[in-house]
């Protein structure tokens, strides 16, 4: 081999390099931040929801004090909107490392079709329902979407539900509007499969909206989930995490 072509050989070989740092770099810039209550609190305090009733999820027929924390809440999608990237209303997802053959990047899924609600009487928590539409799962790359769908076989389990089994004490000053940190315990129901799951979750009260976000870790073969395979995919990562944003207002679910 000669200079001429050892010199273009370094050039295809370093064109290659920077065009996989590229591809990464936009695979994981488009990638949202982990969920996190101020994010959460953000969202639910910029819409300056209506609570009088006449949204689904208001207060309609809930004769309870609008400013007290007890009552029946569910989850309102009026609040905000559902984006992959900035999903500043509900939403319920994944994240999941993957190595691909031009590098390491995380899969981030997610679903802004949930809907859900829970009861506090006193201090407790209780009748936690939360229900996510998995046909709805989106990602940052629609080859993706349609290998998460497969995977998850959401033509026959288009929905994960979880429900909560044990009850939940709130701290006396959680109406102040104060972060407060629990564990839900229930069961989660993904891909046909049910099984016990802790839930650490952050909430707070504040302006007649409950912003909530929580997540755990999962093992999918758990679920019974083969995870997906393709040309470019060298392995994906037996484990992920499940998260979600939930925002609720006072009253029966709309």
């Amino acid at each position: 081999m000669n200079g001429t072509q050892k010199l273009a050989g370094g050039l295809v070989a370093a064109l290659i390099v920077v065009a996989a740092a590229v591809w990464l770099l936009v695979l994981n810039r488009d990638n949202p931040d982990e969920v996190s209550l101020d994010d959460a609190q953000a969202a639910a305090s910029a819409d300056d929801p209506d609570t009088s009733g006449d949204e689904p999820g208001g207060s309609d027929g809930d004769t309870t004090d609008a400013g007290s924390i007890e009552g029946a809440w569910s989850v309102d999608t009026s609040i905000g909107e559902f984006d992959f990237e900035s999903a500043s209303g509900s939403f319920a997802g994944f994240r999941v490392n993957e190595v691909l053959t031009v590098g390491e990047v995380e899969a981030v899924g997610r679903t802004g079709a949930v809907n859900g609600s829970f009861t506090i009487a006193g201090n407790t928590v209780d009748g936690v329902q939360i229900e996510a539409d998995l046909a709805q799962l989106t990602t940052n790359d629609t080859r993706r979407n349609k290998a998460v769908g497969r995977a998850l076989d959401v033509a026959q389990f288009p929905t994960a539900t979880f429900v909560l089994t044990e009850p939940i004490e709130l701290p006396t000053d959680a109406e102040a509007g104060v972060a407060v940190s629990a564990v839900a315990r229930g069961e989660m129901t993904i891909h046909g499969t049910t099984l016990p799951v802790e839930f650490p979750i952050e909430a707070s009260f504040n302006e007649g909206v409950v912003a909530m976000i929580g997540s755990t870790p999962v093992t999918f073969a758990d679920y019974g989930i083969d995870l997906p395979s393709a040309p470019i995919v060298v392995s994906i990562s037996p484990e992920g995490t499940i998260e979600f944003q939930l925002l609720f207002t006072k009253g029966p679910p709309g």
